[in-house]
């Protein structure tokens, strides 16, 4: 068991190689950056979940939003996944790495409180 509430992670749809060490960095640079966010703005209050599970899919198009499983009993898991171009992403710099996955991150954020009614106020401040 752990004590994140956001767990970031991705999965190669296409056989576009990636920069393996800028993307590991990027993915946990938001995932602590956006943990912090949580945290601080009370997002998960009220939530029947206590954590998300990301899966930033790379694939071939932008979903405009995540697809969302049932929340796990056992350990509260929301399990969240979302397609991002992988093309946006083949020779990028780290910075524009973290932007690509950010985006992807907010839009999640974003929509889970659509979904479960919780306050994205910070979230959708961060995707402008």
């Amino acid at each position: 068991m752990h004590n994140r509430k956001l767990v970031l992670g991705s999965v190669a749809l296409t056989k576009a190689r990636l920069p393996a060490k800028a993307h590991a960095a990027a993915l946990n640079k938001i995932r602590d950056d956006l943990e912090r966010e949580i945290i601080e703005s009370g997002y998960l209050a009220g939530s029947p979940f206590t954590w998300i599970g990301l899966i930033i899919r790379e694939g071939l198009v932008d979903e405009i939003k995540p697809h969302l499983r049932e929340i796990d009993e056992k350990d509260g898991e929301l399990p969240a996944a979302i397609e991002i171009n992988t093309h946006t992403l083949i020779g990028a710099s780290q910075d524009r790495i973290e932007v690509v996955y950010r985006k992807a991150a907010l839009v999640s954020l974003i929509h889970i409180a659509a979904r479960f009614e919780l306050d994205a106020n910070r979230f959708e401040s961060l995707l402008r």
